[in-house]
């Protein structure tokens, strides 16, 4: 399994159209892509504007695609409440219980 780690610096008191637009705009995005598994998103400050997304996938492979496809898509419609570029960072999974639930093998 795979893991991409998006941190987020939203503009001031977007949160709320943040999450509107995660749930209503890219949910959508990310279940329609292979390999995709879940998505973890949380406030990181007192203020609600760091916000770290987690999402959760197959193979590097898969993350990789949705990287070059999908993600361009999630940021132009995340664009009017991100105050700066999202910083991604991915790696591999080395232990999950959504692995076993799941029944993913590599």
């Amino acid at each position: 399994m795979f893991v991409r780690n998006v941190a987020i610096h939203l503009k001031p008191n977007a949160l709320g159209e943040f999450t509107r637009i995660l749930d209503n705009e890219v949910l959508p995005i990310l279940r329609k892509q292979t390999g995709f598994r879940d998505e973890i998103t949380f406030s990181t400050s007192p203020t609600g504007m760091d916000v770290t997304a987690i999402s959760l996938w197959d193979t590097r492979k898969q993350a990789e695609a949705y990287n070059a496809s999908g993600y361009p898509e999630v940021l132009k419609s995340l664009n009017k409440v991100l105050d700066g570029a999202p910083k991604v960072h991915s790696s591999d999974v080395i232990s999950s219980s959504l692995r076993e639930h799941a029944g993913i093998t590599a």
